[in-house]
């Protein structure tokens, strides 16, 4: 909690105010205004994240190109072609590469704002600044390497000779959903990283456990209509439909599965960012 308290001036001279530190009381309030009164600190610390990301490394921002293509490779051969999959008529690889694309960036942001305090722990015993910031500033890096993979995943579609439709406009939305999905399980997971320290081993094994229950390799139309509304509990799951359904033409998930994964990632978000607002009171003195 912050206060600025402008103290008297006997001498009419300039000076500046004073800031006065307090611990919350209860929940306390959200905090988006201090977001955007740090907003250059926001915009640094995603700028040396992305620095941090591929420095010194041989192949640089192409690992952003590099991952999702390999998985499509492998997916295609052993899910395409050995127990031949369906992909609704779709041609596999870019079947499967349209799902990847915000799969990765949905993994990748979870994981980094997973791991952003524990990884930033001298700054936060050394200087206030709003702790909020550091878990949204590691997920933003992410959307380098999304649009990165996006434009050869536009490349592929081309080669297959897919016309878009109108389906496309809705890819604003999709993305700003997987944003708000990944910083949902990111603030909860970056605040219980702080105590606990094995949630660093937890944070792989609960992403890899989740790909293989979002249709990534394989397409939700093998579910009958009223389980889909039921599998979209996984809110990964319309936003992966909904990517193919914009970029190759496929039906859009109906209304009632939007509606309960819009809901879930809405409660992820909030029940986070309510708890990462709980806890931050401890953070320096634990970590």
């Amino acid at each position: 909690m912050v206060e600025q308290v402008i103290a008297p001036n006997l001498a009419n001279e300039p000076i500046p105010p004073l800031v006065v530190l307090k611990p919350r009381i209860g929940w306390g309030g959200l905090g988006f205004d201090q977001l955007w009164k740090y907003r250059e600190l926001l915009y640094f610390l995603a700028w040396r994240d992305v620095k941090v990301r591929y420095k010194q490394t041989l192949l640089g921002i192409s690992w952003a190109i590099i991952q999702p293509f390999m998985t499509m490779i492998v997916f295609s051969v052993v899910f395409g072609r050995l127990a031949r999959i369906p992909s609704d008529g779709i041609p596999y690889p870019v079947f499967a590469f349209a799902a990847l694309v915000p799969w990765s960036f949905f993994s990748s942001a979870m994981g980094s704002s997973a791991n952003s305090l524990v990884s930033s722990s001298s700054l936060l015993s050394k200087v206030y600044f709003p702790r909020l910031i550091i878990p949204v500033a590691s997920v933003l890096p992410g959307l380098i390497d999304f649009g990165i993979a996006f434009v050869i995943l536009l490349g592929m579609i081309i080669f297959y000779g897919i016309a878009p439709t109108w389906s496309i406009l809705a890819l604003p939305l999709l993305v700003a959903l997987t944003l708000l999905i990944a910083l949902g399980v990111g603030l909860w997971a970056s605040a219980l990283n702080v105590k606990y320290r094995d949630m660093r081993y937890a944070i792989p094994f609960i992403t890899q456990l989740w790909l293989f229950a979002t249709p990534v390799a394989y397409p939700s139309s093998l579910l009958d209509e009223t389980w889909r509304t039921v599998y979209a509990l996984n809110p990964m799951v319309s936003v992966v439909e909904g990517f193919r359904a914009a970029l190759l033409g496929r039906p859009m998930p109906t209304p009632a599965m939007f509606a309960v994964s819009g809901l879930i990632a809405a409660l992820l978000f909030a029940t986070g960012i309510y708890y990462f607002r709980r806890t931050e009171r401890y953070f320096a003195d634990i970590i």
